[in-house]
């Protein structure tokens, strides 16, 4: 029979982690998935002392995999359009327009609106990300931008989508786990995201002017990357058809896969007739990713080198190391769950409430504790919605405040963590290292700490009219 260990025990497995992983990874740079997977089996012996039985943990891992799944599938079919997009010439025209029209002082700024408006429309960071995201960092490389800051500001608009869109899976999941509705959900989020986008605006703003994050030296780049892309693909207007394929889509409420599969089929036809890609580079640069030689007119020993590394890049297997960073921190998630530990945690903490300010940072920090812990959104969106959702009533608190609060800490957090779906793929997608991209990723932590200020000051707190509350009274502030 499974004992409840006691508060201490409990926080030693992610005591543990942020040791791990800090020394292994952090200093040392070691494998994050067999990091992951020493944490995993401490915790899972740590369950085993307090009567967790393997088939527990293997039935919990099993149940986070399962509900996960078609988001981790998703990876393989966004490794799939980078590659058919490359050959095609669609991202290196993107490149290409992006480094003539945007200025290096205002591409902070830029790249954050671009994918703002992109990942709106779609609903998906991961889709923004490896489509114009993707894009906007060969531009960040030709203008001299410092590419942490870059992929910070281009990950912040990919997350603001993520969280506002009525396309989003977590902006639909976070109304059903607190009990309210969609859009009054998306209306109430504008109190924290809206500052959270003015703080980000301003930072890029201000960081676009310094020569620490943009390099005047790097000036001809620009211009050369431009010439090396014109003279290798042949750009047409038509290209941007696989783009136009995904926005229409996702703006439809067309499924994920089959409108993501559509456009690498697209992609791959257009490369046929404009590279002059033969079927078979198709199908190698959709799984194994696009190389120079692929395209029969082009030298690859005459293409720059800087060139050359933007653009062999892609393909379904490139996303496998992500997907197994995903598998490694289930089974870490799964012991967590099944052994009890998360449960003390999250009991713990809920007896710090005091105000509704303190329920409000109590939620936000346990959102965060189960985010980093099993590294995906869906997981602490669901957890702690269920958790918090009678405190918040008893408060007299609308329920939107807590999906508020869920999708500000539970949507934002993931990519911050190197080990999480959204960390991986970050890093992987755009090659800059989740610590280092960190500081600039603004939005992801700016609006869990407005979301904070707010509980205790009072501003933008929705209350439950009297009527409403059958007859009880609302607690005193």
């Amino acid at each position: 029979m499974n004992k409840k260990p006691p508060f201490a025990v409990a926080v030693l497995p992610i005591i543990v982690m942020a040791l791990v992983m800090g020394i292994g990874f952090g200093i040392y740079r070691y494998s994050v998935e067999l990091l992951l997977l020493v944490v995993s089996f401490f915790t899972v012996v740590l369950a085993r002392l307090y009567g967790t039985t393997w088939d527990q943990v293997s039935e919990a891992v099993s149940e986070k995999i399962g509900k996960s799944f078609m988001a981790i599938f998703i990876f393989v079919f966004v490794g799939l359009i980078i590659g058919t997009w490359m050959l095609s010439g669609t991202i290196p025209m993107m490149i290409y327009y992006g480094l003539k029209l945007l200025s290096p002082s205002m591409f902070l700024v830029s790249a954050f609106i671009i994918t703002v408006i992109v990942s709106v429309c779609t609903g998906t960071s991961f889709g923004s990300v490896g489509t114009v995201g993707l894009a906007l960092i060969g531009v960040a490389s030709g203008l001299g931008v410092n590419m942490a800051a870059a992929a910070g500001a281009i990950i912040s608009g990919a997350y603001f989508g993520d969280k506002m869109s009525p396309l989003s899976d977590t902006t639909n999941l976070a109304p059903v786990a607190a009990g309210t509705t969609l859009f009054e959900h998306i209306r109430h989020m504008f109190y924290t995201t809206l500052p959270a986008s003015l703080v980000c605006l301003a930072v890029y703003f201000i960081a676009g002017r310094s020569s620490a994050v943009v390099s005047t030296a790097e000036s001809s780049a620009a211009t050369e990357m431009m010439d090396g892309l014109a003279s290798t693909f042949q750009f047409n207007l038509l290209l941007l058809l696989p783009l136009i394929i995904v926005l229409v889509g996702s703006a439809m409420g067309k499924p994920t896969i089959p409108v993501m599969f559509t456009a690498a089929l697209t992609a791959g036809a257009l490369a046929m007739i404009f590279q002059g890609a033969a079927i078979g580079s198709v199908i190698t640069a959709g799984f194994g990713g696009f190389q120079l030689s692929m395209l029969p007119a082009i030298d690859p020993e005459a293409v720059a080198a800087p060139i050359k590394a933007l653009l062999e890049r892609g393909g379904m297997n490139s996303m496998m190391t992500t997907v197994l960073k995903v598998l490694c921190a289930f089974l870490f998630a799964g012991a967590m769950s099944a052994g009890g530990f998360m449960e003390t945690i999250l009991d713990t903490l809920k007896s710090f409430v005091h105000s509704d300010g303190s329920l409000i940072l109590v939620t936000v920090i346990a959102t965060l504790i189960t985010g980093i812990v099993v590294g995906n959104a869906y997981i602490p969106i669901l957890l702690c919605g269920e958790l918090f959702k009678d405190a918040f009533q008893e408060r007299g608190l609308d329920a939107k405040n807590l999906s508020r609060t869920l999708e500000d800490a539970g949507t934002c957090v993931i990519p911050l963590v190197p080990w999480s779906a959204g960390g991986a793929y970050m890093a992987g997608t755009l090659g800059v290292p989740t610590m280092e991209y960190f500081p600039w990723t603004i939005f992801c932590y700016t609006g869990f700490l407005f979301a904070i200020l707010w509980g205790f000051t009072g501003f933008g707190i929705a209350r439950i009219p009297r009527a409403e509350m059958g007859g009880t009274q609302q607690a005193e502030v």
